[in-house]
């Protein structure tokens, strides 16, 4: 498995994986549809980042990096695909952002999240992240928590 950068001919499965993963664990907002069926527009030309985990061709995860300021970026839109979960592969995405971010001196580097993915909110602490005050206009109205990595 290689984490590659985006890549035009896996934008079907950036959307398709965080559309399949909304729809398990929430519901797909008009934002969320709106973002994920045009990465290029609301996260790259803005200056994001998008990566894919690839094995043979295939993506079994994928996340981005939405810039939300000056060296000030939002970790969003994680997903694996499902037979593939338990694997640690959100784990060798969410490191690649970390050292992404430092090679790249980000500012800040912050992620919103639902207390009711235990597993994931435990992945994020593991890996740093430390719980901040949620802002009352959050993006996402499944929102509950916002967490902050100290770089």
């Amino acid at each position: 498995m290689k984490i590659i950068p985006f890549n035009p001919k896996y934008a079907k499965d950036f959307y398709e994986l965080n559309i399949e993963w909304l729809e398990t664990h929430f519901y797909v907002e008009d934002f969320d549809r709106e973002v994920l069926s045009k990465p290029e527009k609301y996260i790259l030309k803005p200056g994001g980042h998008i990566f894919f985990a690839i094995e043979n061709e295939t993506v079994l995860g994928t996340v981005a990096l939405l810039k939300r300021g000056e060296k000030e970026f939002e970790l969003t839109k994680m997903a694996v695909l499902p037979n593939q979960r338990g694997k640690k592969i959100g784990q060798k995405l969410m490191q690649h952002c970390i050292d992404f971010a430092k090679q790249n001196d980000f500012k800040k580097l912050f992620l919103y999240s639902n207390t009711k993915l235990e597993n994931a909110i435990y992945i994020y602490r593991k890996f740093g992240f430390v719980e901040v005050k949620q802002e009352v206009d959050v993006p996402y109205e499944r929102s509950n928590i916002k967490m902050v990595y100290p770089l």
